[in-house]
């Protein structure tokens, strides 16, 4: 048969935001013949992700993704998206990484001949990560160093400090795609970019109350307080940043340790040290990755309170995500004791909202599951969680309350 009828279509473009859901057609075909879909994109390390799912033609010989189930692949049932978050590294225990949100990621969609391995057409989606009129400004002012996003149109907006993982450096993708929402966003690095020290033996909270500062000087920054979002390693800085800064309104910590984590942190004359790891608790999977979940001690324990952030200090509201198969930490527990903490002191100022198999790494919709990993704390690849699926019907939902989150307690006129 000829195959140059069957066509292939992203609806309702090629060119999106990384954050949008598309629709995927595919017509031409023989009546109930089946097809493979297949995607792949190359990331900013050279690492290949893709996923495939296969499909049945109707009797019109179309294939709609969003009405038609995947009858086996990297997911089965009815999933317009599930090309993009289904998605799953060449290269064991790899992260999907992108750099700078300048270009779009590149994501290429094939209709395949399952009998002869034939592609019948292809497409490709530009996933992009900045509107139009979009500022993005690097920042090295004073010690701070990071990237600034400005949403287009007529400010001033609310102003969030975003913060990334500890291996992280600095991430784009979230700050650029949270500024599209109408907030400027301050990327901040906190070690190991440009000229900041690799291996800093302490961090300094004047570092962040820097930024802080500088955020709310920006012209485009409407005050008086400012928001942050954090996952991980750095939602504690989050906490810390929430317990002896002003003018922090709400802060999400997105599967975060109530206590300080890996280096101790200084302000002024004071200095919470970090938690030190009980080494028995760690475990080896069978396939020989390290599972840290149960390494830290219960903070709260006498001997540790001392690693324990002062919450009860802090004037703002908080968003506590934790996944529940979250393996870096127990992440749930963590986020139990702080809101008993601030319940003690009166402060009913939080929300938990928790993610049945989700792993650690809760992160933009669509960006695909990463269970394992390079840990820059432990110094070998260990076990982050999280069901593929289950992790991508959380991250869509946390994208949705974030956003939720940050305007009703940031957009008002009254502090």
């Amino acid at each position: 048969m000829a195959y140059s009828q069957i066509r292939l279509k992203i609806l309702p473009t090629v060119r999106c935001l990384f954050d949008k859901p598309v629709q995927i057609k595919v017509e031409g075909l023989a009546p109930h013949k089946p097809v493979e879909l297949r995607s792949k994109l190359v990331d900013d390390k050279g690492v290949t992700f893709k996923a495939s799912a296969l499909y049945k033609a109707d009797e019109s010989g179309q294939v709609d993704v969003c009405r038609a189930p995947s009858l086996g692949g990297s997911f089965t049932g009815v999933d317009p998206m599930g090309l993009f978050w289904a998605m799953a590294p060449d290269t064991p225990h790899s992260k999907f990484l992108k750099k700078t949100v300048l270009s779009p990621t590149l994501v290429k969609i094939e209709a395949v001949n399952r009998e002869t391995d034939e592609v019948l057409a292809s497409e490709t989606n530009e996933r992009g990560y900045m509107t139009e009129g979009m500022k993005r400004v690097p920042v090295q002012e004073g010690r701070i160093r990071g990237v600034l996003f400005i949403p287009p149109g007529k400010g001033p907006f609310p102003g969030i400090v975003d913060l990334y993982t500890f291996g992280g450096v600095l991430t784009e993708p979230r700050a650029s795609l949270l500024a599209n929402k109408g907030f400027v966003v301050l990327a901040l690095a906190y070690f190991g970019y440009q000229d900041l020290p690799k291996k800093p033996k302490n961090l300094d909270l004047e570092y962040f109350e820097e930024a802080v500062n500088f955020l709310r000087r920006q012209p485009d920054v409407k005050g008086p307080g400012i928001g942050i979002i954090s996952i991980s390693h750095s939602g504690g800085l989050a906490l810390m940043m929430s317990s002896f800064l002003s003018g922090i309104s709400a802060t999400v910590c997105i599967n975060a340790c109530n206590a300080n984590t890996v280096i101790p942190v200084h302000y002024k004359d004071i200095i919470i040290p970090a938690l030190t790891p009980v080494v028995k608790n760690i475990k080896i999977t069978d396939s020989g990755l390290v599972d840290i979940r149960d390494a830290l001690p219960d903070p709260t324990l006498e001997k540790n309170r001392a690693s324990l952030f002062p919450i009860q200090r802090s004037s703002c509201q908080f968003l506590f995500a934790v996944s529940e198969d979250d393996h870096n930490w127990n992440s749930p527990f963590f986020a139990k004791q702080a809101a008993a903490t601030l319940r003690s002191h009166g402060k009913e100022t939080f929300q938990v909202v928790s993610y049945p198999k989700a792993g650690h790494f809760l992160e933009i919709p669509y960006m695909p599951n990463c269970p394992s990993g390079f840990h820059g704390a432990v110094g070998s690849n260990v076990l982050f969680g999280g069901e593929p699926k289950a992790n991508a019907e959380a991250q869509l939902d946390l994208w949705e309350r974030v956003q939720e989150f940050f305007k009703s307690h940031l957009d008002k006129n009254t502090h």
